[in-house]
Formats: structure tokens, sequence, C-alpha cells
């Protein structure tokens, strides 16, 4: 595996490899690596020749309180999992290859999407990461890239980006990578304290719980969303939002929404977790399914006769005489 380090000497080896008639895929990370991550380069080497993963951890997307300095920096350890992954180039850049000329005044903003959930209480925090992701589309140029389920935000952000912006890449959810009790991977769960690592699962729990409350006719939403966050709260997480939202414009759901994303954020202890489920409502009004399964059970249970006892079969039956 190559560790490269400019725009110039990844953008050489794309172009070989572009030569030479290989897809290329792209995971982009901010190192800290962890078996999540690694899902996520399996998944793209099993649709592309080359995979890349950046790592770079992007100081636009952090807010002046969070922890940019803090973030691990374990970029040994990080090239060691991917060369054993099959990855073909890892690319670490400094920040000034990244931000060549200091301060950004060139930003890519998804308006309304980032404005909810995480984005409600992280003002510039997508802007951080659509800019910076497509600086990386374009140094790199894959064909496609792999974003994880977990962040449903940012994945909804980035392909709206990809097809607002014609960017030429496909862009791959990829299922949450979780520990056997549930818990979400992050590079964050690191900081969780053993007690606090315990009780870490019971933010997926409440969601599943919301998941299986909405299945059984649960329309409240925002009842729901109270009751959760109370939940919450009362196992000591400092909840920043518990919201039933519409999956694909992120607002807040109504009752005749069909397609559903729960999605939760959370500090424990030192940690931001986050964590979502998607939920499918299957037909808008209840009665009407089962008015459909009653006619369908009477029609199989009372079949018509294959002719109307006043229909004439003439010509059809034969005469004696023929």
């Amino acid at each position: 595996m190559e560790l490269l380090h400019t725009v110039a000497e990844v953008r050489e080896r794309v172009r070989q490899w572009r030569q030479a008639g290989k897809r290329v895929g792209f995971v982009p990370t901010m190192g800290n690596l962890h078996e999540g991550h690694l899902s996520l380069v399996r998944e793209a080497r099993r649709h592309s020749d080359e995979v890349v993963v950046s790592i770079f951890v992007n100081p636009t997307q952090f807010g002046p309180n969070e922890d940019f300095d803090a973030y691990p920096r374990t970029l040994d350890a990080d090239c060691a999992q991917l060369r054993d992954a099959g990855v073909a180039m890892a690319f670490a850049p400094p920040v000034e290859e990244i931000y060549p000329l200091g301060t950004n005044q060139t930003w890519v903003d998804v308006d309304a999407l980032g404005d909810y959930l995480c984005g409600a209480d992280r003002p510039g925090h997508f802007r951080g990461v659509t800019t910076v992701v497509s600086k990386l589309f374009n140094i790199v140029q894959p064909d496609l890239a792999v974003f994880g389920e977990k962040d449903f935000q940012q994945l909804a952000v980035i392909r709206r980006m990809v097809a607002e912006l014609l960017m030429p890449v496909r862009v791959i959810g990829a299922a949450t990578d979780r520990e056997p009790d549930g818990l979400a991977r992050s590079s964050r769960n690191g900081f969780l304290t053993a007690e606090e690592r315990t009780r870490a699962p019971l933010l997926q729990q409440h969601l599943q719980e919301a998941r299986r409350a909405i299945e059984a006719g649960e329309r409240d939403y925002r009842a729901l969303e109270q009751r959760l966050a109370a939940s919450l709260a009362g196992h000591g997480f400092d909840v920043d939002y518990v919201t039933v939202a519409n999956a694909d414009s992120l607002v807040p759901a109504g009752p005749g929404d069909r397609s559903l994303v729960v999605a939760a954020a959370a500090r424990l202890g030192r940690p931001r977790l986050i964590d979502n489920v998607t939920v499918k409502l299957a037909m808008r009004n209840p009665e009407i399914v089962g008015r459909i399964h009653s006619m369908i059970t009477d029609r199989l249970t009372q079949p018509e006769p294959l002719f109307d006892a006043d229909y004439e079969l003439d010509g059809m039956v034969p005469s004696a005489g023929d």
C-alpha cells in the first residue's frame, strides 16, 4: 500500500489506474480507524479495482468548542489496518494541502438538509463536510465513494450535493457496523469510561423501541420524541435531540409520512454519540388495508361461477347429430 501526502501524487497514481482501465473506490475518513471503517473499505473493494482511503482531520467541520485538537491521530496504526484490508492507497494530506490559501472563501453548502438534526446544534458543520468532500472528490476523482449509514444526515447531504452538482460519483451507503451489544462503532467510543460503555447501547435500544411503537401505530411523533428523550436523560445521557423525521427531507415527520428516520444525538460523559433507525410504513390508512384484505378473502372463499346461468352457449355444445 502506498501512503501519499500531496494532491499531485494522488492525481498521478489515479491517472495511471485510469489508463489501465481500473475502477476507483474511495472511503473518506478522519483516521483513528476501527472495524466500522474497515467495513466501508470492504464494501468499496466489492465495487472497485483499487481503493483509496483518505485520512484527514478536517478543521472546518469542527465547531469552536468541539474536539478538533483532541481528536486522535493514529496514522501508523491506521495504515497497518488499511494495508491488511487490501487498500491500494492511503492519502494523508497536511491541512495546507487541502486548504492551500489558508482561510477558505469558497464553500459548498447544502442548505436545507444541513439545517436539521445535527446541523441545528452545529452551525457550519455540514458546510465543512461538503466542502472537504467536494475537494477530495476533485482530487481522487473516484467512480464510487462509500459512507456509513450511521451518519444518516451526512449521507443524505453528500448524496444531494453529488446530484445537484452533477458529480460523476456513485455514492454507496453501507449498513452501520455495530458491537455485539448493538452500540454503533465510532472513533469517539474510545472516550467512554468503562461504566459509560455499559450504558451506551441504551441509545440504540431506545431507537428500536421507537421503531416498534411506530410500526404498532404510534403517530404522535412529538410525544414519542419527548418520552424517549426523558428516558435517555434518566439514564444519564445529555440529549441533543431525538427526532422522528422524514427520511428524504429530514424535516420533522407528520402522520402522513411513510419513509421515516428516527435519529438521536446525546452526550454520555465526554463523547457525543449519534445513531438512527429507519422505518418504512407500508400503507397510509390501516382501515384501507383491512378493507382490501376482506375483499380478497371474500373473493377467494366465494368464487364466482365460470359461466352465468343465463348465458347461452350457442354453437358451443355439440348436438346429438354432431
